[in-house]
């Protein structure tokens, strides 16, 4: 029996693709109602969007879909990733020379519900059907591009894809109990900030094969 699932994108561009396949299949894709949410760029925007679509309509899935950068340079660029936990790196201070985060400042619990560690951590069986590659993701209001920075968050952290939307995904859909997935196509690694040496092509490309290819399986 098909799902109603909600798809969240922080630009139209990044599913382009899969919304012609919705327009042309009237919402419909492998028997599951599909609703689209464009929930626009960054953790703020994302996470009212969200919030207030989950008000107005409970799905049963959200997939949040879009690219994401990368700080595993072994990695090529186009490669599609599930992400199991995120959180978000910059809610933090560098102070004498070292990163520390709400949680280490004893700000906020780092257990404290939906928190655990401080990592937000996708805990759904849905996950695990999933054959692609799970990640840890870390989500910023800034995008990192200083070498001191990306240094902490990888001794922090240890991620492997950077966005400005996943932890918004997390947080609203584990505090609702709502199953979710975060799809992460990689279009470029971190600090490299001359777009010509980015393939958001085929990062849009891939990311919308492997959203077919999930609703199709799930």
């Amino acid at each position: 029996m098909g799902k109603n699932i909600l798809v969240v994108a922080a630009t139209a561009k990044e599913i382009e693709p899969f919304l012609e396949i919705v327009r042309q299949n009237s919402g419909l894709i492998a028997g599951h109602t599909i609703d689209v949410l464009i929930s626009g760029i960054g953790l703020t925007s994302a996470t009212y969007h969200l919030s207030r679509q989950v008000i107005l309509k409970r799905s049963q899935l959200i997939i949040q879909a879009g690219v994401a950068g990368c700080f595993d340079k072994k990695m090529a660029l186009g490669s599609v990733v599930a992400v199991k936990q995120d959180t978000i790196a910059d809610e933090s201070v560098i102070e004498l020379k070292k990163l520390k985060t709400i949680f280490d400042l004893k700000l906020v619990p780092q257990n404290k519900f939906p928190y655990s560690g401080g990592w937000l951590i996708n805990k759904n069986n849905v996950l695990s059907k999933i054959k692609l590659k799970k990640v840890k993701g870390i989500s910023v209001n800034q995008i990192t591009s200083s070498k001191q920075v990306i240094a902490f968050y990888k001794n922090d952290f240890d991620p492997v894809v950077e966005s400005m939307e996943g932890a918004a995904l997390h947080y609203v859909a584990s505090s609702e109990k709502i199953p979710f997935i975060q799809l992460r196509s990689i279009s470029n690694y971190i600090g490299e900030r001359n777009k010509k040496n980015w393939d958001m092509k085929n990062a849009i490309i891939n990311l919308n094969k492997e959203l077919i290819r999930l609703l199709e399986n799930i």
